[in-house]
């Protein structure tokens, strides 16, 4: 079936759940993600809807699906209203509302592991339009660390050019997604970066995959001011050309799922501020070039190519 005529149906999409995160000896539960789909049935017809697996021992046991909703839904109060996540007092369960009050928002996706139920959102800015870490600075939910970090992100080009922000309710962490100058992904700048911020030194394998980037993204939490992980994306029809390092259960993955057969794949690098080094692959249920989850990044990359 192809990622254009899937079923988006709530039993058609938990059906393509199951038999996905089957094929990594992943039991989905009913329990965990059908509340999360009831909850949003409404805008499944329209959504991009992708799957995503991590190599890290974190992810192990677990299989993440994601999909995209309209600017009109609020993912967070939907969540905390139908019971997918305990409303709080700590500064993330204020971080979204601040940022809709700061910018304009084009739409959301949310993201939710098949064991253990919600855990993400993302505000998509529009397309063509970014926001700056001075302005989110400005708000009393942001994790301090971005501002502590500012001479980082000013000193590579990255501190106005925020296209998305990913807010992680679970491990109560914010990921900013940054488009980067061409030399953020030459192996010089990598290798500078990386020692800027107190990380290993790359592997060989990762410097590869950093030629080929789209995007970059850091990840900050309430607690320290260090950046916890930072991490590269890379588009590619065939993922398995990156990776001896996926393991051979994601490597059955790739090889049997059988939605997008056709439809590019997303894969993602991060290091983590322990040094671990590890990767994350999305593959579509159901593809839309058009989407801002595909396209946060590839339009400016693409231009850069040119």
């Amino acid at each position: 079936m192809m990622s254009g005529t899937v079923d988006v149906s709530v039993a058609g999409f938990y059906s393509a759940i199951e038999k996905s995160a089957g094929l990594l000896d992943v039991t989905a539960s009913e329990q965990a993600v059908m509340p999360i789909l009831t909850a949003f049935e409404d805008a499944l017809p329209r959504a991009v809807i992708a799957f995503r697996v991590a190599t890290n021992a974190q992810h192990e046991g677990d299989f993440d699906a994601r999909f995209t909703l309209p600017a009109d839904i609020d993912p967070y109060e939907t969540a905390v209203t139908r019971g997918l996540l305990p409303k709080t007092d700590h500064p993330i369960g204020h971080l979204l509302a601040d940022i809709r009050g700061l910018c304009p928002v084009d739409s959301y996706g949310i993201d939710f592991g098949v064991t253990k139920g919600f855990k993400k959102v993302w505000i998509y800015f529009p397309a063509g339009e970014h926001e700056t870490l001075d302005r989110l600075n400005g708000l009393a939910s942001t994790p301090p660390g971005l501002a502590a970090n500012m001479d980082f992100f000013t000193r590579y080009g990255l501190a106005d050019t925020v296209d998305v922000i990913g807010i992680d309710y679970r491990s109560r962490t914010m990921n900013v997604y940054l488009r980067a100058p061409a030399e953020c992904y030459e192996r010089e700048t990598v290798l500078a970066m990386h020692r800027d911020l107190g990380l290993p030194s790359p592997s060989e394998q990762m410097f590869a995959f950093c030629e080929k980037s789209f995007g970059i993204y850091t990840t900050h939490n309430w607690d320290s001011p260090a950046i916890e992980r930072i991490s590269y994306g890379v588009r590619t029809d065939n993922p398995m050309a990156y990776f001896a390092r996926l393991g051979t259960k994601i490597e059955h993955f790739v090889k049997s799922v059988p939605y997008g057969v056709d439809d590019p794949k997303m894969v993602y690098a991060a290091v983590t501020s322990s040094g671990e080094e590890y990767y994350k692959l999305q593959s579509y249920y159901r593809w839309r070039s058009v989407s801002r989850l595909n396209a946060a990044y590839l339009a400016a990359r693409d231009t850069e190519s040119a």
